[in-house]
């Protein structure tokens, strides 16, 4: 005889009736289970009550796996919201049912069975120190349901269907996102559509910059000075306009969904620690693109340990500094105007507290020269993907920046403010992973109706149809963690753990869309010619580039722990 998981998924329809009711009613004892986790967790790195930062080095495993579980938790919640906004307005039709539905299946099965951290760690309950009694919540009638009944082949099967019913280039499922948001979107998807997408892939096989009239064209849309306020320059738009921005961009290319973020973190860092006079000599500028800037911060020897930066900045007697060192990993370098430079102010510190920043002053580069500015040379790393705006490795030997340019005025705060735009640059690098993810939705999905094998389309064969179906779901899960972490910092509320959390989940989503988008295309994939050739390369970076996916769980689990 069958036992009750066994009956569940046998009899299940297509279509799981009362499944709003469901998926909430699975909120509660997944959250009940998060709790125990965290207490369990907790207690495991804890050294005389307090939270060892050491013991949460040695706890890796449950440390980080606690953060993927947090992770988990807050999109089911988010898809609840998602789901019950859409049924309030009468949008929630059968595509958002089903996207609904599959999220809540796949996700509550991997909570109880494993969780994908990525394609060779998988983090199990055990692992967080929980035991077999405190699992028994997810023995609940509605997580069993979702989980034997919801992610199935059927339902797979009927969303592609459904996906090939709708036109080219169109989102699958409502985002939620209000009507001037929607029109935002539509204004950029327009644009990626005839002015990036064409030309794309042969920047990137050519390994060229992206043109100089895109941005121009970029800048007269607004996208530089998107959230600058409008006494600066800027439109005074929300961080979720940002986001929807650099999605659609990076639908297109990421490098030109990117070309935003070099923008918005120089503008982050202005607003939140410069001065008056900083705000008001730079900011219309960056806002109008006539002052492009790039972001200086890392070093060879340093990668995401930015404590232990080794640059120094030497004031002289004029007041002005002398900057001299060695960074890398520098993204559009050359033919950029100012630099957010971190350095070292005091020789005497050994961590973060001894650096600053500087707004440092630079000479756009050519292509004879890119870096004739006096006391400054440059080199281009050669990169897999991410090449719309290159990378490169910068020298200083005694270069110049004017005292009036330390950020603030002020030496020693430089680590701090560089932490106030994280929150922003995370958001916007989880919007760009969402691209990427559509990115490779969209070609795989043509690449399958167009692709003829064994006497029919690849769309298809299950596993073909299975993969794309994946795909728009968690594309969909990923885009409303990075809208609700948008809306948090939209209403001035701290929210580093969920902009955290949108990057984390984001940049996998990203690379298993590319993946399997590659896997679709069989052997032309691994073709040079195909864009999905360049997905893949563009992809792979959204899991180290603004925190490498492992330093991201450890800061969540340390923020859920402290």
């Amino acid at each position: 005889m069958a036992h009750d998981g066994q009956d569940i998924a046998m009899n299940a329809p297509v279509i799981l009736p009362d499944l709003l009711r469901q998926t909430g009613a699975a909120l509660v004892p997944v959250e009940k289970l998060f709790d125990t986790a965290k207490s369990r967790v907790r207690a495991r790195v804890s050294e005389g009550g307090r939270v060892s930062g050491a013991l949460i080095e040695a706890e890796q495993t449950a440390a980080h796996g606690l953060a993927w579980l947090a992770t988990y938790v807050e999109s089911l919640r988010q898809m609840q919201k998602w789901a019950e906004a859409l049924d309030a307005q009468g949008k929630f039709g059968e595509v958002e049912h089903l996207i609904q539905q599959i999220a809540f299946g796949e996700y509550l099965s991997q909570i109880t069975g494993g969780i994908q951290m990525n394609q060779g760690e998988v983090v199990r309950l055990q692992d967080l120190g929980l035991a077999p009694e405190d699992t028994r919540v997810l023995h609940e009638a509605a997580i069993l349901t979702l989980t034997q009944g919801g992610n199935t082949q059927a339902a797979r099967a009927r969303l592609v269907t459904l996906m090939q019913e709708q036109s080219a280039n169109v989102t699958v499922g409502a985002s939620g996102l209000d009507e001037e948001l929607e029109m935002i979107r539509e204004q950029f998807r327009r644009f990626a559509v005839e002015k990036v997408e064409p030309y794309a892939h042969e920047w990137h096989l050519k390994d060229e910059l992206i043109p100089m009239e895109i941005i121009t064209e970029l800048a007269e849309m607004g996208v530089f000075g998107l959230t600058i306020p409008e006494e600066y320059g800027g439109f005074g738009l929300s961080k979720a306009s940002m986001a929807v921005v650099s999605e659609e961009l990076s639908r297109g290319y990421i490098g030109v969904g990117s070309l935003g973020t070099r923008s918005e973190i120089a503008a982050e860092l202005i607003l939140c620690g410069g001065t008056e006079e900083q705000k008001q000599k730079w900011l219309p500028g960056i806002a109008s693109a006539e002052i492009l800037p790039t972001a200086v911060f890392t070093e060879p020897n340093t990668g995401s340990d930015l404590g232990s930066l080794r640059t120094r900045a030497v004031k002289d007697d004029s007041g002005d500094y002398r900057i001299t060192g060695n960074k890398t990993w520098i993204t559009h370098a050359a033919r950029t105007h100012v630099m957010t430079l971190l350095a070292r102010t005091d020789p005497s510190s050994t961590d973060h507290r001894g650096l600053s920043m500087f707004l440092a002053e630079k000479t756009p580069g050519t292509d004879e020269a890119p870096f004739p500015t006096p006391g400054m040379t440059g080199g281009e790393i050669e990169v897999l993907g991410y090449r719309g705006m290159k990378e490169y490795e910068l020298g200083f030997d005694n270069f110049h920046v004017k005292g009036e340019n330390l950020l603030g005025g002020e030496e020693g705060k430089g680590f701090k403010q560089l932490m106030q735009t994280f929150e922003s640059a995370r958001i916007q690098t989880a919007a760009r992973a969402v691209g990427v993810a559509q990115a490779a939705l969209d070609v795989s999905m043509q690449y399958a109706i167009d692709r003829k094998q064994f006497g029919k389309a690849l769309i298809n064969f299950p596993r073909v149809s299975g993969k794309l179906a994946m795909m728009a779901v968690e594309i969909m899960v990923a885009r409303q963690l990075t809208y609700f972490s948008a809306f948090e910092k939209d209403n001035d509320r701290r929210c580093d753990l969920e902009a955290g959390m949108a990057k984390l989940l984001g940049a996998r989503v990203a690379w298993a869309a590319a993946d399997n988008g590659l896997q679709i295309h069989g052997g032309n994939g691994f073709a040079l010619e195909y864009k999905i050739s360049r997905i893949l390369c563009d992809a792979r970076i959204l899991n180290i580039f603004e925190g490498a996916a492992e330093i991201q769980a450890q800061v969540i689990a340390r923020r859920l722990l402290d």
